[in-house]
């Protein structure tokens, strides 16, 4: 298949290294990146769209889904932000609101698409724990899998090791995820992965499907390889 996919999170460590992915992928023909800044790279296969609110996005009055997000195979969703700091209400506005938002108006013009949502381990399906991050991710998950699309999946990674040539990567994670990434392999190798992995997995749910619609650490690994 000749995938076009939308991607969210370019500006992010997560989702530039699912970005580069794609783009080194024969299967994809076209990634559109959706964010609210300009991500900075010129490839053949990219195209970018900046939409400064997510939840400014209405098939109703705005020509940006009818024009620039329609014609899609997936979207991979990888967004996302810290709560760090944070209380549960605004943290639920950005994680919860914006998310189910942006993929009940991209079902809309895409009804045959996959979305692939990037949550996080120990996400909190139940939605009744103390963690106040994962009860909210947990709650997005499933909202997401409610809504009319051809396929959902929930990625829960891990730790990650960027892909080469990443730029968007925190100093904390360029320790973690490349300077320590073979001790953590080493030591806890189901609790660690590339960014690589992650990108193929997604292109795989689209492109093979996966029996489950929650995807831990190893069930990422095994679609990767499919």
């Amino acid at each position: 298949m000749n995938l076009k996919v939308i991607l969210t999170g370019a500006t992010g460590m997560v989702g530039e290294g699912v970005l580069l992915e794609c783009l080194e992928n024969p299967a994809v023909q076209q990634v559109l990146t959706v964010s609210r800044k300009a991500y900075g790279r010129q490839h053949p296969k990219l195209k970018e769209c900046i939409v400064p609110d997510f939840l400014s996005l209405n098939p109703d009055n705005n020509d940006v889904l009818r024009t620039q997000l329609s014609g899609y195979d997936a979207c991979f969703f990888c967004a996302g932000i810290s709560s760090l700091g944070m209380n549960e209400a605004d943290y639920t506005r950005i994680t919860y609101d914006t998310t189910l938002h942006f993929a009940r108006e991209v079902s809309r013009v895409n009804p045959g698409m996959v979305f692939d949502y990037v949550s996080g381990s120990h996400t909190d399906s139940t939605e009744k724990g103390k963690i106040m991050w994962a009860r909210v991710k947990g709650r997005t998950e499933n909202a997401l899998t409610m809504l009319p699309f051809k396929g959902v999946y929930n990625f829960r990674p891990g730790l990650m090791r960027p892909k080469p040539g990443q730029k968007n990567i925190k100093p904390l994670f360029k320790v973690l995820g490349t300077i320590l990434y073979p001790v953590f392999r080493l030591l806890m190798p189901d609790q660690v992965m590339t960014l690589s992995e992650v990108g193929q997995a997604m292109i795989n749910s689209v492109l093979k499907g996966y029996p489950k619609q929650v995807l831990e650490i190893k069930d990422i690994k095994a679609l990767a390889k499919l």
